[in-house]
């Protein structure tokens, strides 16, 4: 407002100029505040390292998974984790995790049922969609797992390979 005053007083717009620069320069170094004092909080921070392993160990160690990649733990503030990983499952071991649900001998009299192919379409889509329910089941409890593990993570996402 200063340089504007003197802008007008004296016609020439060589004050007004330098004021433009003045408040541009000015919001410039706050800006620039701003982001060096909340770049962690921007960008997130790891966890700890022992804290990660833990996590990562209880994935490791489960019989349903074969192997993790792409583990990240993200420090949100306030006492919020995020974690996320890439989860290859044994295919065997949800497999069986399903079988075990199930009355076998049913099953085998289902399967002494097929005789077309239309009966076997059916067979496989109807147990095939019963094992990808399992394995989302499987994905819950991981999760769960991981949150009774560590209650700061609040959010897992946990991608099946």
């Amino acid at each position: 407002a200063t340089c504007m005053g003197l802008t007008s007083l004296t016609g020439n717009p060589y004050y007004d100029s330098l004021g433009c620069l003045g408040v541009g320069t000015l919001l410039g170094v706050v800006s620039a505040f701003l982001i060096y004092t909340n770049t962690e909080a921007l960008l997130g921070r790891s966890i700890q390292p022992d804290r990660l392993q833990k996590l990562t160990e209880l994935l490791e160690c489960d019989p349903a998974v074969r192997a993790i990649h792409d583990v990240k733990a993200t420090d949100m503030g306030m006492n919020k984790v995020r974690f996320k990983a890439e989860v290859d499952f044994d295919g065997r071991v949800v497999t069986r995790s399903y079988l075990e649900k199930q009355d076998i001998e049913q099953l085998l009299q289902e399967i002494q049922q097929v005789k077309t192919l239309e009966d076997l379409e059916a067979f496989m889509l109807k147990h095939g969609e019963n094992i990808i329910d399992t394995l989302g089941a499987e994905v819950d409890r991981l999760e769960k797992d991981l949150k009774k593990l560590n209650p700061e993570v609040r959010h897992v996402d946990l991608e099946i390979l």
